[in-house]
């Protein structure tokens, strides 16, 4: 990438002579099976060369160069970001301060394949975590199960600290066959720790030895004397590395669930399809690098129509959850106001939103045919089907119609005598088109959007690997806590701390839970 846009410079290329993305021949723009179709983003090719020379003018080439080569990209935290090492199957050396990060890497693999050779007679599987220890095995599980054999167990996921959602898989799973696997980068995370201690009483109150317990626990952290500290044995813990952000980790052991569950060929084809789109990514020519040309549509779109939101439609139900997924990886990583040299922004992330099509039509595409604002819709769309139903083919093409032809709608828009009836248009949109869907293309289709992240951070000039808008929150709620859980006479002076808001909402609430 970095030669490529180098050599592609304005001053090398005649007026006019650049592809525009909207032009070229549908499947031209392809990468690891996946392909990009802009043609509805109405973006000039005169525009595209813009878009390349902003490109470049804010060294986006540079920066993931920095990444991949194992720099502190993420000054803030003086951190460098290797997620991209996790999917490395080659072992290329990757070095991080004069040390191959590779070796490391691969024992991890070792010991997830190992583990999913001996791990029989288990019928359920707890995993605990929040955010990105989450939403990237909860969405990969969730989408393989309609297309992978299963290996037998029950994959249960627990995130929120509403006891409620545990309470559920609680009374299903069967104590003395599960397995709780505990995934915290810091193993200090106040959810996940909360639901660990409850599972573990949970095992405890129904007769499982110390010795069964331990057996039973699985951790996936950065902070292995924490998990030691726990209490789970040295054996059973997978470790990961502070140069893997939340959001990027489900590459790490983190995806354990997805080995456990499909067994470690399959997690091996979703980091092969992901690394198959890094070295795209690296590789190709600005003008057909798919990451980048995402990335600057999206840029031209914020700029020329101040778009404030996307909306992200998988049609493909088992990909329902990718929007979710998406919400954090965007929103986390570029949603900030001040960029990397402490200069306030008028441009970040926009609010990203989405559902499985079609049953999305039926709820906003009201508002994106019709509303006031422009709201760029990405289309993700699997070209065969994903059932074995006998009518699956009949479904499936009335599934794409239906993608094919909001798409168009959006585009084209429809003039009317009756104003209520008018389809104004020029709605932009992009067509992300898998072949079909399985490990390898689901691994490309999440490495593409990991890699726009990155583009739009350098076009924005933000720093997309900290996260310290998230912070404020998590310390506030400690003292709420404490002063909920406070005995009613000494809950005056508890509330003392907090403004006359809060004080009163703890109040009520203090109340309520006493009754």
């Amino acid at each position: 990438m970095s030669s490529q846009l180098k050599q592609n410079s304005p001053n090398n290329v005649p007026p006019n002579t650049l592809p525009s993305p909207s032009e070229v021949p549908f499947g031209d723009l392809t990468a690891a099976g996946l392909i990009l179709d802009t043609a509805y983003q109405g973006i000039h090719s005169s525009e595209w060369q813009d878009l390349f020379h902003k490109a470049r003018e804010a060294d986006v080439s540079g920066l993931v160069a920095k990444m991949f080569a194992g720099e502190a990209i993420n000054a803030s935290e003086n951190r460098a970001v290797l997620h991209t090492a996790l999917r490395n199957l080659t072992k290329t050396p990757v070095q991080l301060n004069g040390a191959d990060v590779m070796p490391a890497i691969a024992e991890v693999w070792q010991r997830i394949a190992a583990l999913c050779n001996k791990w029989v007679g288990i019928t359920d599987v707890i995993h605990i975590g929040i955010g990105g220890s989450d939403f990237g095995p909860r969405l990969v599980v969730q989408a393989l199960a309609h297309v992978a054999p299963s290996r037998g167990m029950r994959m249960h996921f627990v995130a929120n600290v509403d006891s409620a959602e545990l309470a559920q898989i609680l009374e299903s799973a069967q104590p003395h066959s599960t397995r709780i696997i505990i995934v915290s980068k810091s193993f200090t995370t106040l959810e996940t720790m909360m639901n660990a201690k409850t599972v573990v009483n949970w095992l405890k109150t129904n007769n499982l030895t110390k010795s069964q317990i331990e057996n039973a626990l699985i951790g996936v952290t950065a902070n292995v004397p924490a998990a030691k500290s726990f209490g789970l044995k040295p054996d059973n813990i997978y470790p990961f590395w502070d140069w893997v952000g939340g959001r990027f980790s489900v590459w790490s052991a983190v995806g354990l669930p997805i080995a456990l569950q499909y067994g470690f060929d399959t997690f091996q084809n979703f980091l092969a399809g992901a690394s198959a789109m890094d070295q795209h990514f690296i590789n190709a020519p600005a003008e057909q690098n798919l990451p980048l040309i995402m990335a600057l549509a999206l840029y031209y779109q914020q700029t020329k129509h101040q778009v404030k939101s996307i909306a992200v439609i998988p049609y493909a139900h088992a990909l329902e959850l990718f929007p979710f997924w998406l919400q954090q990886l965007d929103m986390e990583s570029n949603g900030k106001s001040v960029d990397r040299n402490g200069k306030e922004v008028t441009i970040s992330s926009p609010v990203v939103f989405g559902s499985a099509g079609s049953n999305a039509q039926h709820s906003y595409f009201q508002l994106l045919h019709q509303g006031t604002e422009i709201i760029p819709v990405d289309f993700i769309a699997v070209a065969k089907p994903m059932s074995k139903l006998p009518e699956a083919l009949e479904h499936h093409q009335a599934l794409l119609a239906n993608c094919l032809a909001q798409a168009q709608a959006l585009a084209n828009g429809k003039q009317s005598n009756n104003a209520a009836q008018s389809y104004p248009g020029k709605r932009p949109s992009n067509l992300v088109l898998l072949p079909k869907l399985d490990a390898y293309h689901l691994g490309a289709l999440l490495a593409l959007y990991e890699n726009r992240a990155v583009c739009l951070g350098a076009l924005w000039n933000l720093n997309s690997f900290d996260q310290p808008g998230v912070e404020l929150g998590k310390v506030l709620a400690r003292p709420i806590e404490a002063a909920l859980a406070a005995s009613q006479d000494s809950i005056d002076a508890a509330v003392e701390q907090f403004d006359s808001v809060t004080a009163k909402r703890i109040a009520h609430l203090k109340e309520q839970l006493s009754q």
